[in-house]
């Protein structure tokens, strides 16, 4: 259940949003909205990658990582610099378990500066939290 605490605490930090139970998910929708979802997908994807501890499944995930959003043109390309991407393609053939870590660190930081304050600002956020204020502790996600 999304409660009315955990919504609140997602304005005192991005790092509360991004690691709450229901936080990802709704920021995620938030982010459809301003057409920049590929970032906290990328970053989820990210958090999963790291937790691979098979070799082989490693490099699937790496390859589909790359073509997802590293590669030039690709369908959900994040904004990550040249040099950035430039270590990925390098250690594309032998991913390791941190081979994104430098293109997850810069997506991190555009959505903790950039989408981040104006998703607290949003009417999407408020009224998600007006909405649990106004019905006490009911829920909304389930």
């Amino acid at each position: 259940r999304l409660s009315l605490e955990e919504v609140l605490q997602w304005s005192q930090s991005f790092e509360k949003l991004i690691t709450s139970k229901y936080g990802p998910m709704i920021y995620k929708s938030y982010l459809k909205t301003e057409h920049s979802d590929e970032n906290i997908e990328f970053w989820l994807a990210c958090e999963a990658y790291k937790k691979i501890t098979s070799q082989r499944k490693r490099m699937s995930m790496a390859r589909k990582l790359f073509t997802s959003y590293i590669q030039p043109h690709a369908p959900n390309e994040i904004n990550i610099d040249s040099p950035a991407r430039k270590v990925i393609i390098r250690n594309i053939e032998e991913p390791t378990q941190s081979c994104f870590d430098e293109a997850q660190r810069i997506i991190y930081t555009h959505m903790e500066r950039d989408s981040y304050p104006r998703f607290l600002e949003s009417k999407f956020y408020q009224e998600l939290k007006h909405s649990l204020q106004t019905n006490g502790s009911n829920s909304i996600v389930n």
